[in-house]
């Protein structure tokens, strides 16, 4: 997906402390590896240049202008789950692919939910810190169980789902809201799907698992907080902005909001302290994935991710990929492959850059069809723009450059089990191509331009419109064979138009000028048209 396989050229830079269970993993797979961790962001936006990935946490800020400056970069890996840090769109646009560790941090994180949540209720910070001074007030810190309750959960994903799963002993009823997650998921979890505005009204404790989003940013605001029951709890292990912490200050002043636990917080770390401080809060510095488990798992599963996508695979788990990265890869790399070259193929056999792109596709499995179309869209413009172009922005440049991709989409293919054909146009004329399979490994070019005809899509070959008429065929064969250009293949295919289509493919001598020979193919009598074609 993004390059070859020369592991001594790729360089990696780690911004922000990792384990060394992490760093083994690019040592044995042979990728330099800097770990420069106290960097300022000048000194980071002058390093990045050199390297073709980089790894973080969750404080190295890796916005538009960090990304653009990596001139080399292929892969940003954020060891951890959040991306808050990291502007996925830009990376998109720089064909820049982002990793992270969806669930390597997760059993911490709801583990730690649940320990601050008892913190809490039984009051252990404060009845600790009068214990140390010599104090004994066993009547000053009664706490509050948790059977019994109402715990409500903001986000049942990963952390929330594994949160739930750990309230389960404590007999509590469990509800949540969280409009991705269908009611018959959140029922195998035990958990009662409802509105966010129960959730607050009913909930004696609401604990928060979402990100933050346009959407969720400021979640918890005075509105909301008021409409929770009194003496209700806050529990926040997920992204300090999504409580308003002036809006959460007021109501715990009040009374109405009867304590808050807090893992994270809007800045971090905190320039106003007031809120950490308040006697009804007990907190700690984002200590949610703070586990030697957890940073042994984010660090290996991010930077295994980093290796594939620095060795060249081209089916990675990447946040950023277009499309899902789950289902049998074996299944669809292959269709990945086929799709890249026969749009690669159609758009050499246009005059010019096409303006527009169409994806015809015919008993294509679910799981391979937006695969496959990025990948023809990659083909297409792998050779008509100055730009790189991958498959994570493959459909960005696209649009940024004016070009219109439309998708036609058959559940059926009418002679073939299964059939792609990638039409490209501009206002000097339209081109397409059509591929399939023969088994599971024999990708074929099957038809141009509406003519059928069979070849595999690799090496170099001409690719000639000729009058229908007796001789072309051997006026060709005696040019090439003339210049010492030897025929290795030669497919052919004729309509009742009076026209026919040839594709030769040929071993290409030492020092025989392409350019001269299609110059000079072309000037035969019989022929329309030709193009030189390499695919690799």
């Amino acid at each position: 997906m993004t390059g070859g396989k020369e592991t001594g050229k790729k360089k990696v830079l780690v911004s922000e402390p990792l384990s060394e269970t992490g760093l083994a993993v690019l040592a044995r797979a042979g990728y330099p590896c800097d770990v420069k961790t106290g960097l300022s962001r000048e000194e980071l936006l002058a390093t990045i240049g050199g390297y073709d990935a980089l790894v973080v946490r969750s404080a190295t800020q890796v916005d538009r202008e960090l990304l653009a400056a990596g001139k080399r970069l292929k892969v940003v890996g954020r060891a951890g789950v959040g991306l808050d840090n990291v502007d996925v769109k830009a990376a998109t646009e720089l064909g820049i692919l982002v990793v992270n560790a969806p669930s390597g941090n997760v059993v911490s994180a709801a583990e730690h939910t649940i320990a601050l949540l008892l913190a809490l209720l039984r009051k252990v910070p404060e009845a600790q810190v009068s214990l140390k001074a010599g104090e004994w007030k066993r009547t000053k810190f009664v706490g509050t169980e948790l059977m019994g309750k109402t715990v409500g959960l903001v986000g049942i994903g990963q952390v929330g789902a594994r949160v739930a799963a750990r309230l389960k002993p404590w007999n509590v009823r469990v509800i949540a809201y969280d409009p991705y997650v269908a009611a018959e998921k959140a029922a195998e979890l035990g958990v009662r799907t409802t509105t966010l505005e129960e959730v607050l009204e009913t909930s004696d404790i609401v604990s928060l698992h979402t990100p933050t989003t346009p959407e969720t940013k400021g979640l918890l605001n005075a509105e909301r907080l008021a409409r929770m029951k009194k003496g209700a709890l806050v529990v926040n292990c997920a992204r300090g902005a999504l409580i308003d912490d002036a809006a959460l200050i007021a109501a715990l002043d009040s009374g109405h909001i009867g304590g808050a636990a807090l893992d994270v917080f809007a800045v971090e770390p905190p320039k106003d302290f007031t809120l950490a401080k308040h006697p009804k809060v007990v907190c700690t510095p984002h200590l949610g994935a703070s586990t030697v488990e957890a940073q042994d798992r984010v660090a290996v599963e991010t930077v295994e991710l980093l290796v594939e996508v620095l060795s060249g695979a081209p089916f990675v788990a990447a946040v950023n990929l277009p499309f899902p990265s789950g289902g049998d890869p074996h299944g669809v790399v292959p269709w990945m492959k086929l799709a890249e070259q026969v749009g690669e193929l159609a758009v050499q056999l246009l005059p010019e850059a096409p303006s527009k792109i169409h994806l015809e596709m015919a008993g294509l499995k679910p799981s391979v069809l937006k695969a496959a179309s990025v990948a023809a869209v990659k083909g297409a413009l792998s050779r008509s723009m100055a730009e790189g172009v991958n498959l994570v922005n493959a459909s960005t440049v696209a649009r940024l450059n004016g070009i219109t991709v439309t998708e036609t989409i058959h559940a059926e293919s009418v002679k073939y089990a299964s059939l792609l054909t990638v039409t490209v146009s501009s206002a000097k004329g339209e081109r397409s191509v059509s591929g399939t399979f023969f088994g599971e490994e024999l990708g074929r070019i099957v038809a141009i331009d509406g003519y059928p005809m069979e070849f595999t899509p690799d090496g170099s070959f001409l690719c000639l419109v000729n009058r229908d008429v007796p001789g072309v065929i051997g006026r060709i064969g005696t040019f090439l064979g003339e210049r010492g250009v030897n025929i290795a293949d030669l497919a052919l295919s004729r309509t009742s138009g009076g026209r026919a289509l040839a594709v030769v493919k040929f071993d290409h001598p030492e020092g025989v000028d392409v350019r001269k020979l299609l110059d000079g193919v072309a000037k035969l009598d019989g022929i329309e048209s030709a193009r030189f074609v390499t695919l690799s």
